[in-house]
């Protein structure tokens, strides 16, 4: 494998989708993903100019005087890192005013403008959002996988379907989805590009979100989030080892999710349901990365059990999140949790239907494994479609009603 490795980004069709009618196209995601790649791809086949804002001169001269700037740019432009000069989207927006005119601009942008409200409002209308995520094991293997179609169309059917995968599941989770990283021949090498990357985002990125006291608590947190992957976000237990508050604690973990490299995943409500844990989880961007922080090799993850069920965890979820970015579905995740502590890892929700997935990190499903999907069912009524667990296996098998044992290889080979 080399650097110039080009795999299919499944997202590239809506990306095109959305240029045909949208004057303003934002691909974000975090950095090495591909933004850029598939904004060119996309770009120089229709004649886009590209200018990048890690450029010092381009980013002084946007910041200087953004009206002059944007109204200097070529009628089809792709500009880069456009969160490095927030100046420029209120420009943007008058530009865009002056002649409505589809596919004007393709922009990309590290840091999620979602929770920027100044941001995303001053396009509001104008502007298509959309998440380019690491490469997902579908778009590595070049198989476009329907397995969120069926998950929501019930339609697994019993009999052998996937393969178990054993010690080479951990390769994969280890292994994570940035390209530069998977490029890299050794998981030595990987681990080495990993760990550097997440200390340039915190010495560039975060420093250009907000000025810190503490950047050198940033690469600490991190990795001790790494290692809370899919459970409930406990601050003060993250907060122990530093000497700041758990509010600046706090602070910095919405830092690190608004560069892609944290997430929180909320609890799912219910007016059937009254004793449920309202916490959100926690779940590190790319499993990759959470291994290079803490010194995990596809080896001694596999002998560690339940480092590997928490990681598979993330490693699903992250997964789902993929695939449900190729999908024109409005596509919404969640955890489920009463206080009885019975749960679901996934709750997820399109066009008004739910469905439920539980991962199980062994090869053999019982029927006490589908406890909390059905409780999840019963709260969920009508709306419910189905609920699977996932586990290493190598055939489908019902458990009753729309509820499926399937194999977690069925994320990226659905035949």
């Amino acid at each position: 494998m080399s650097d110039k490795t080009l795999y299919p980004r499944f997202l590239r069709s809506r990306v095109e989708d959305a240029l045909t009618d949208s004057p303003v196209v934002l691909i974000h995601g975090p950095r090495q993903c591909g933004k850029t790649t598939l904004a060119r791809m996309v770009g120089d086949d229709s004649g886009y100019a590209y200018l990048t804002f890690d450029d010092d001169v381009q980013r002084s001269s946007a910041r200087t005087d953004p009206v002059g700037y944007v109204a200097d740019l070529p009628d089809r432009v792709i500009l880069d890192e456009v969160q490095r000069v927030p100046e420029l989207f209120t420009a943007i927006k008058v530009a865009v005013d002056s002649r409505r005119k589809p596919g004007s601009f393709i922009l990309t942008g590290s840091a999620n403008v979602l929770l920027v409200p100044r941001l995303a409002d001053s396009l509001a209308g104008r502007i298509e959002i959309l998440r380019l995520h690491p490469l997902s094991r579908a778009e590595l293997v070049g198989r476009a996988c329907n397995f969120l179609a069926t998950l929501f169309g019930a339609g697994f059917k019993a009999g052998q379907s996937g393969q178990r995968l054993g010690n080479v599941l951990a390769e994969h989770i280890v292994g994570g989805g940035y390209p530069a990283a998977l490029a890299r021949a050794t998981c030595h090498r990987r681990a080495l590009w990993y760990r550097d990357y997440a200390d340039t985002l915190i010495q560039r990125d975060i420093q250009d979100l907000a000025r810190i006291r503490a950047l050198d608590a940033l690469p600490r947190l991190l990795a001790l989030a790494a290692g809370q992957t899919a459970s409930l976000i406990n601050v003060s237990e993250l907060a122990a080892p530093f000497q700041v508050s758990r509010q600046t604690i706090r602070e910095y973990l919405t830092l690190l999710s608004r560069i892609f490299l944290l997430e929180e995943l909320p609890p799912w409500h219910s007016n059937q349901l009254k004793r449920l844990v309202k916490t959100p989880k926690l779940h590190i961007g790319d499993t990759g990365l959470a291994c290079a922080l803490m010194g995990a090799n596809p080896g001694s993850l596999w002998m560690d059990r339940p480092l590997f069920g928490r990681l598979l965890e993330s490693y699903v979820y992250q997964e789902l999140r993929r695939l449900a970015s190729f999908r024109d579905e409005s596509t919404t995740f969640y955890h489920f949790r009463d206080k009885d502590q019975v749960e679901v890892d996934l709750v997820i929700e399109s066009e008004g239907l739910v469905a439920g997935v539980e991962v199980k990190a062994a090869s053999t499903v019982t029927t006490a494994d589908f406890k909390g999907l059905r409780k999840l069912k019963d709260a969920a009524g009508s709306r419910f479609v189905c609920g699977v667990v996932l586990y290493d296996g190598a055939a489908v098998a019902g458990f009753g009603e729309r509820l499926y044992a399937v194999p977690v290889s069925r994320l990226w080979n659905d035949e």
